[in-house]
C-alpha cells in the first residue's frame, strides 16, 4: 500500500495545485524561495520583535536561526518534514537555541502555546480564501493580546496579494499598523519579487 505523502491531512490547495505536497520542494535541493539566508525584509524588522516568537512556515530555519541569534526564544514550525530536518541541523551546527517542530499552520492551537511576535515569511500568499481565515483565526488563538504578527508575502506571480485582501483577513480581532511595499529574494529573482510587508496587532479581548 502506498504511503500517504500528506501524513493524513487534507492536501493545500498550492499542494493540489503543485500535485506535490509541501516537502517535496526541499527533497531535491533548495526550494526557490531557500535563499541559504534570512530574508533582508526580515532581518531589517526583526528588531522590532519580541519574544516568544513563532515563525509560521519556517522552512529551512533561516529566518528563525536570525531571530535566536538576536536572543529571542523561538519555535520554528513547518509542515514539511525534510525542511524542519534540514533547520534542525543548521541550529545544531550554529549552536543555535532556535526550536523547530513539524506542525500544520493551518492548525496552529494544537501548538498549545502562545506568542508576543509571529512571523510568516511567504506563507500567507499561498493559502486560498477559506484556508486564509482559518490559518488568521489560528493565528489569534496563538497571538498574545497586543502582539504583533508580521507577514511577508508576494505581491508578485504566480501568488499576487493585494493590499485590501491583506486588510480583509485581518478585519476581526486585529489592528492593521501597516502595511508597506518590499522584497522577496528567490532563486529566480535577481532583485527579489515584489511583495508587502503587513505589521498587525492582536486587539485585546
Amino acid at each position: 500500500m502506498p504511503t500517504d505523502p500528506y501524513g493524513g491531512r487534507a492536501p493545500t490547495s498550492h499542494e493540489r495545485r503543485a500535485g506535490a505536497p509541501w516537502d517535496a520542494s526541499y527533497r531535491d535541493g533548495p526550494a526557490p524561495w531557500d535563499v541559504g539566508r534570512p530574508q533582508p525584509a526580515i532581518v531589517r524588522v526583526a528588531e522590532r520583535f519580541s519574544g516568544p516568537v513563532l515563525d509560521a512556515g519556517c522552512g529551512t530555519g533561516e529566518n528563525a536561526l536570525h531571530v535566536a541569534a538576536l536572543g529571542l526564544p523561538v519555535l520554528g514550525v513547518d509542515v514539511a518534514e525534510t525542511a524542519v530536518a534540514l533547520a534542525r541541523e543548521k541550529a545544531a551546527a550554529r549552536g543555535s537555541d532556535a526550536r523547530f517542530e513539524v506542525g500544520d499552520a493551518l492548525h496552529l492551537p494544537r501548538l498549545k502555546l502562545t506568542f508576543t511576535t509571529v512571523l510568516d515569511c511567504g506563507l500567507f500568499h499561498t493559502f486560498d480564501g477559506d484556508e486564509r481565515r482559518a490559518y488568521v483565526q489560528g493565528l489569534g488563538a496563538v497571538t498574545r493580546a497586543g502582539g504583533e504578527v508580521f507577514v511577508l508575502c508576494l505581491n508578485d506571480e504566480p501568488h499576487p496579494v493585494g493590499e485590501a485582501e491583506l486588510h480583509a483577513a485581518f478585519a476581526s480581532g486585529w489592528d492593521v499598523v501597516s502595511i508597506v511595499p518590499e522584497r522577496i529574494e528567490t532563486r529566480f529573482h535577481a532583485d527579489g519579487a515584489h511583495a508587502w510587508l503587513a505589521t498587525v496587532r492582536r486587539v485585546p479581548l
